[in-house]
């Protein structure tokens, strides 16, 4: 590896990883959402500060240049972010009809049979109309 792409990949790996931490700071990237991230960027720095260690998997996995290992490791960094997040939509889709079939039971128990609204009115116990009714 040149000088020049060690430094390339060592500032990028940096800047990932500042940039994380910053997101995680303000409250726009969940801690949960940050690890996978974060050993992104110091994976970058890692195999930027070891090269012999990136040409070592690359020998052990049969790929015959790093760069195949590189765009190898980068598809599965991507197939396991697309894995998290449809493991989350799920959830999150069961949790959204879970919450509105309980928010359609309480809505039709709240709700009175049609034709009984005005009676109902007047037999409520501790409503203002009924007191005035009674008097």
């Amino acid at each position: 590896m040149t000088p020049r792409q060690k430094i390339f990949a060592l500032t990028v790996g940096i800047m990932l990883f500042v940039f994380i931490l910053e997101l995680v700071r303000r409250r726009r990237l969940k801690e949960e959402y940050s690890w996978l991230w974060l050993a992104t960027g110091a994976g970058i720095v890692l195999l930027a500060l070891w090269y012999d260690l990136l040409l070592l998997i690359t020998n052990f996995i049969g790929a015959v240049l790093p760069t195949t290992t590189l765009f190898l490791f980068g598809m599965l960094f991507l197939v396991l972010i697309n894995l998290h997040y449809a493991v989350k939509i799920s959830a999150l889709s069961d949790q959204v009809r879970r919450l509105a079939q309980e928010l359609a039971i309480e809505r039709a128990q709240k709700k009175p049979p049609d034709g009984i609204q005005g009676q109902q009115e007047e037999a409520l116990p501790g409503d203002s109309n009924s007191k005035k009714a009674q008097n």
